[in-house]
């Protein structure tokens, strides 16, 4: 027997890094096969690493809070036997690849600039951002040899996770750099393009302060960004969706138990706007620079609610190639695990468009803030039961209908009123038209 080597596993298509939350096991623990050993974070999900054998935990490489890449060796278990010597790490890892990890900040975006100067320490591009954004290891690397201190790589837009700055950001600002890099000892101005100081706040006696959790961080830096980065618009349409209130009402409780699961009316929304989507492929889209670029692929997010009072947005892939009972077990499954902190990474990854459902609690509509770098999402009300006019052959005639109400907010860089007007006027027919004999 002999000692094991624990690597960070590749927890998503996309997923190139996760975060230590938690060691589980600590050095000297007894460890059992399948046993969780510790907490891992990738963006939203949190995932647990079982051990792959039993035995001694023998060493961990990383401390909690650091971010690891996909394939470091994190631990070493002892599995008994005589030739159980403990393994240094250089002999785990290439000579040329042992050092200590770089990343010292959790993976969030900067928070905005305040109009005050900063100092640039004498060996900025080695000590910690002091905005506490995240930069990978490459992105550090050419930020020192190009002598960019952290102060103005603060300042650098990013187009990757939650704003995150990735190697063609920071090749493309280099590309039109003309000031001369900060020198170093010098207080400086902040950037020209920076936001009003947020308000300062004090508390008051009996006041109760509560600290964002690493989602609820997550969650505002992303909004910030999203109303940052895109100029909002929102328009709205009501629906009448009795068709829709009565073929639920009358296929609920035999497809309860054929499927043994619910039937709500998200699917249906989602069919509708992966259909409308094939039509309107700027909605369907992000924006790069002055490039739009269209998906090939419809994959609609679902903003979940979590019992923490958080958001998570799971996403169904190729929503416009599925059947409704396809979808409606594509909803089931990912609302169920998200609630259960079930979720792959891969599951929140790759979205094109989002749907959010305001209706869940009552709200007749809302205006929802872009999932970047997406460029619209729809918000759906509540149904209730309204006096309608409907027109017939006889004549208008007033009846009391089921009516819902739509809001699509969408960037208007690329979105304007008269297409945002024809995509939710689009997506009104296909739910007026819903065929309420189907079968499903």
């Amino acid at each position: 027997m002999a000692n094991f080597e624990v690597i960070m596993p590749k927890l998503g298509e996309s997923i190139i890094e996760a975060t230590i939350v938690h060691w589980l096991k600590k050095v000297g623990d007894p460890v059992v096969e399948d046993e969780p050993i510790a907490d891992l974070a990738t963006d939203k999900v949190d995932s647990e690493i079982p051990s792959p054998v039993a035995g001694i935990m023998l060493k961990t490489f990383f401390n909690e809070g650091d971010v690891v890449q996909v394939g470091r060796v994190i631990a070493l278990i002892d599995m008994g036997g005589e030739d159980s010597a403990p393994v240094a790490v250089e002999t785990l890892i290439p000579a040329a690849e042992v050092k200590t990890p770089e990343i010292d900040a959790p993976s969030v975006a900067a928070p905005v600039l305040t109009n005050t100067a900063v100092t640039v320490t004498e060996t900025p591009t080695e000590d910690k951002p002091v905005s506490g954004r995240f930069y990978s290891p490459l992105v550090r690397s050419i930020a020192k040899q190009e002598n960019i201190h952290f102060s103005e790589l603060d300042s650098v837009s990013g187009s990757g996770k939650d704003g995150r700055l990735n190697k063609e950001d920071i090749l493309n600002y280099l590309k039109n750099r003309t000031a001369a890099p900060i020198q170093q000892s010098v207080s400086v101005p902040a950037v020209a393009s920076q936001k009003p100081a947020a308000p300062q706040v004090t508390s008051a006696t009996g006041d109760v302060i509560v600290e964002m959790d690493r989602m609820r961080r997550m969650i505002a830096d992303h909004m910030v960004m999203s109303v940052d980065v895109s100029p909002h618009v929102t328009s709205f349409i009501e629906v009448d969706v009795t068709n829709i209130v009565r073929w639920r009402e009358k296929v609920k409780d035999s497809f309860l138990k054929r499927e043994g699961q619910k039937i709500t009316y998200t699917p249906i929304f989602i069919e509708a706007a992966a259909k409308a989507l094939r039509e309107f492929p700027n909605i369907n889209a992000s924006v790069d620079g002055y490039k739009i670029i269209q998906r090939r692929a419809i994959n609609v997010g679902m903003a979940t609610s979590l019992q923490s009072g958080n958001l998570i947005v799971p996403v169904i892939r190729n929503a416009d190639q599925k059947s409704l009972l396809g979808i409606v077990k594509d909803v089931n499954d990912l609302a169920d695990r998200a609630r259960n902190n079930k979720l792959n990474p891969d599951d929140i990854q790759g979205g094109t468009f989002t749907i959010t459902n305001f209706g869940t609690f009552d709200s007749l509509t809302g205006t929802p803030i872009i999932n970047q770098p997406q460029v619209a999402i729809l918000g759906i009300g509540t149904i209730k039961k309204r006096p309608w006019v409907l027109e017939t052959v006889d004549g208008d005639v007033l009846a009391i209908r089921h009516i819902c109400m739509l809001s699509l907010a969408y960037d208007h860089r690329i979105v304007d009123g008269a297409l945002g007007g024809r995509f939710l006027k689009y997506v009104q027919q296909l739910l007026e038209q819903f065929n309420s004999s189907m079968n499903i």
